[in-house]
Order: structure tokens, then C-alpha cells, then sequence
């Protein structure tokens, strides 16, 4: 911004995509030293700029496990004297908060994954088959005294299929669960590769910006049916938010009003569920606030993620206090909520939903309805929040009306 770059400009000289340097500048992405210096030399200053960042993550890393543990009685106020005198000790302490933040992740990954995906579904029946099975032939070669050759041989030779089909679906489902190697961001579900592929063009699709949905077909070449219907709905839907609100027009109105999706819809005329969408669809590589969505059709059911640093939505059984599903109870009514996350994070964030029609009521049939919520930063000013989380279960707030399971973070002890 001092020297009037603009972020587009710099990742294409440094070599990089601009969503790939704009996940750097949000902490999503690690940044090696090649690529420092690549950055620093497009620049035109030091390398160690660009490093002098370290000390300051240091100290939030010691502030964060603070705020972890609450009872501690750990001097904030001396985190940086803490950090000059024992250098060594204090990134240990930040090291192991950033990986009980990153378990924690992991935790509510296979949360979501167990609650709702199909494929752990079947795979797990697959186990469970193949043990029955065994159990069952074990059983009668066991209990039986007297039994044909040519009877036992098939019983061998069942014992031997099944013991081998256990070990085949056992092997798939570990990988499947193993989050941790090499294809940690591997994705099975048609759901989960659109929202990979979005996170890879920042939810920011340029071919259909002009609103031309000829487009469409290119973008969905080569994938598997399930995957295809879902990005053609997907695609389709904004193409046709690109045609009513163009990009150009709809960034100025954008910064003009805040980002406040009240007064850009007074500005435009467009509907509020069309520019929900619209704000998070803004170019990764510009200025504008990092903002996420959520999609749910009139069940309930996710239909999209599109997740912000901090913000985390389950899939299936997710905490029912978020806006967005007051809003199906209130069709067409606006809602606008401050939502406070529990500790550790203690992240706020804004959120507006609205719930609409997308197939008007008639006699004959009944309607279709759509949710939308937008997830902003929150206002500098704002005291309190309604409390939220991402599900029960790694929800660690003992006392809430909405909850339906007990947390395991209790089970094991976790401090609450």
C-alpha cells in the first residue's frame, strides 16, 4: 500500500497466484525462505521487513495460551519480558497452543466427517460386514466337530475373502480418517471439491464475471457427474449475481457504503440475498475484508461453506444459535447478529442472514427455501455477542440451552 502496489501486481512478480498471497497474508499459508526473499525483491527492501513479524507472532502465541487457560494466572503484561529473558521456553509454550489449536481443528474435521459424510458411512458398514462374517464362519468351524472337507474348505476359503476384504476396507477408512499426512487437503464428497475448488479461485470465478454463462461448461469439463451438478448449480447462481450487480459498479458502491449490506442494497436495488453473495465473492487479491458464507437449503442442510480465519461451520449437527438458521424460522425477515465464539479463540464476528423463497408458494406445490449468512468482521465498538460455536460436542460452554450432546473436551478433562 506505501508504495501503491497493488496485490495482484506483486504475487504475478514474485511468481505466485494472488489467492495464494492473499492466504499467506491471512495466516493460512507458510511462506518459505526463497519466497521472502522473491517478495522482498519485488519490494525493493530487506528480507528481514518481512521477518520482523516473528516476535509479534511469538507474543500472540503466549497470549493465546493464556486466554486458554484463564485460571493460570499468567502476567500478560510481562509476555514480552517473558519472551526476551527465556526465548527458548517461550516458543515451546507458543508451539505446543498453536498445536492444540491445530488438534483441536482435527478434532472438529472428524467430528463433521462422522456426523455426515456418506462415504465414512459406507465405509464403516464395509467393516462391519466383513467382521460379521468372519465371526460367523469362525463360529461354526469353532462349535462344529465333524464337518465335511469339502465344507471346510469352503469355510477356509470364505474365512481367508473376508479376512482380506477387512483388511482392504480397514486400510481405506485409516486413510480416509489420517488428516495429517500428504493428503491432508484431499477431499471425497462432491460437496467438499467445489468448496476446494472455490477455495482455489478465492470464490472469485473471473470467467463468469462478465456474465456470460457459456463459461460454465469449460469449468465443469472433466468432472465426475456428482461434482459437475453441483458446480453447474453453483455457477449458474452466480452468473446470474454477476449480470444484476456488475463487478466495477458493485466494488465502489461496496467501499462507499462500508461494506454495510443494508445500504447496498438501498444503493442498488438488488435483493439481500444477492448481495450476501455478492460480498463474498470480491476479489481475494484486492483490499476488501475477508468475509465467509454460509449456504443451507429450508432443511437445514449445508449446501456451502466458505470459511474465514477463525470461522468454522459443521456440516451436520452444528450449533443452532448461529443467525442462520433464526432466520428459517422468520422467512424474509433480515437478521443482524454479533456472534462471540467460546475460548480458547474468543474470535466476534458480524453476521447477516436472511432466509427467501427461491420457488414462490402456490396451491399446488410447496415453496423451495434458501438461508444465507454472511460472516464479517465485527464492529470495532460492539461490547457483547450471542454466544455460538461449531457443535456440541467440541463446544466446551457447560450452560447453554442449546445443547443437545455433552462436549468431549469434558470428558477428557479439558479445562472449560
Amino acid at each position: 500500500m506505501d508504495q501503491g502496489i497493488r496485490q495482484a501486481d506483486l504475487a504475478r512478480a514474485a511468481g505466485i497466484s494472488p489467492s495464494y498471497l492473499n492466504l499467506i497474508e491471512h495466516n493460512r499459508r507458510r511462506i518459505g525462505g526463497k519466497l521472502v526473499n522473491d517478495i522482498s525483491r519485488v519490494l525493493g527492501i530487506d528480507p528481514a521487513l518481512l521477518t520482523e513479524g516473528v516476535e509479534s507472532g511469538l507474543l500472540d502465541g503466549l497470549r493465546g495460551a493464556a486466554a486458554d487457560q484463564p485460571a493460570s494466572g499468567a502476567e500478560l503484561a510481562r509476555a514480552e519480558e517473558f519472551a526476551g529473558r527465556f526465548p527458548g521456553w517461550a516458543s515451546l509454550l507458543a508451539a505446543q497452543h498453536g498445536q492444540l489449536g491445530a488438534l483441536k481443528s482435527r478434532i472438529e474435521t472428524l467430528t463433521d466427517r462422522l456426523t455426515h459424510d456418506p462415504q465414512l458411512a459406507t465405509s464403516l458398514h464395509d467393516v462391519i460386514t466383513a467382521v460379521t462374517a468372519i465371526r460367523a464362519t469362525s463360529s461354526i468351524l469353532a462349535d462344529t466337530d465333524d464337518i465335511d472337507p469339502d465344507w471346510q474348505r469352503r469355510f477356509h476359503r470364505n474365512l481367508f475373502e473376508d479376512s482380506q476384504r477387512l483388511t482392504e476396507s480397514s486400510r481405506d477408512l485409516v486413510a480416509y480418517l489420517d488428516l495429517s499426512g500428504a493428503d491432508a487437503d484431499a477431499v471425497r464428497s462432491p460437496q467438499e471439491q467445489l468448496e476446494l475448488w472455490l477455495e482455489g479461485q478465492g470464490h472469485h470465478i473471473v470467467a463468469l464475471e462478465g456474465g456470460d454463462d457459456t463459461a460454465i461448461d469449460a469449468l465443469v469439463q472433466g468432472r465426475d457427474p456428482a461434482t459437475a451438478f453441483l458446480m453447474r448449480d453453483h455457477l449458474t447462481r452466480y452468473g446470474a449475481d454477476a449480470r444484476a450487480l456488475p463487478l466495477d459498479g458493485f466494488v465502489q458502491t461496496a467501499r462507499a457504503c462500508a461494506y454495510d449490506p443494508a445500504q447496498i442494497v438501498q444503493q442498488t436495488g438488488a435483493t439481500l440475498p444477492q448481495v450476501l453473495r455478492r460480498l463474498a465473492t470480491l476479489p481475494p487479491d484486492s483490499d476488501h475484508p475477508p468475509m465467509g458464507l454460509v449456504i443451507l437449503d429450508g432443511a437445514g442442510v449445508v449446501r456451502l461453506i466458505k470459511p474465514v480465519t477463525g470461522f468454522a461451520f459443521a456440516r451436520a449437527a452444528a450449533c443452532p444459535m448461529w443467525p442462520v438458521f433464526q432466520s428459517l424460522a422468520q422467512i424474509g425477515q433480515p437478521i443482524r447478529q454479533t456472534v462471540d465464539l467460546p475460548r480458547p479463540e474468543g474470535l466476534r464476528f458480524q453476521c447477516y442472514a436472511i432466509a427467501h423463497h427461491i420457488r414462490p408458494p402456490d396451491f399446488d406445490s410447496p415453496p423451495v427455501t434458501e438461508a444465507v449468512m454472511l460472516v464479517c468482521p465485527p464492529p470495532e465498538h460492539h461490547t457483547a455477542g450471542t454466544p455460538a460455536g461449531t457443535s456440541c460436542r467440541i463446544c466446551p460452554r457447560e450452560n447453554c440451552a442449546a445443547r443437545r450432546a455433552p462436549s468431549i473436551l469434558s470428558e477428557v478433562g479439558a479445562p472449560l
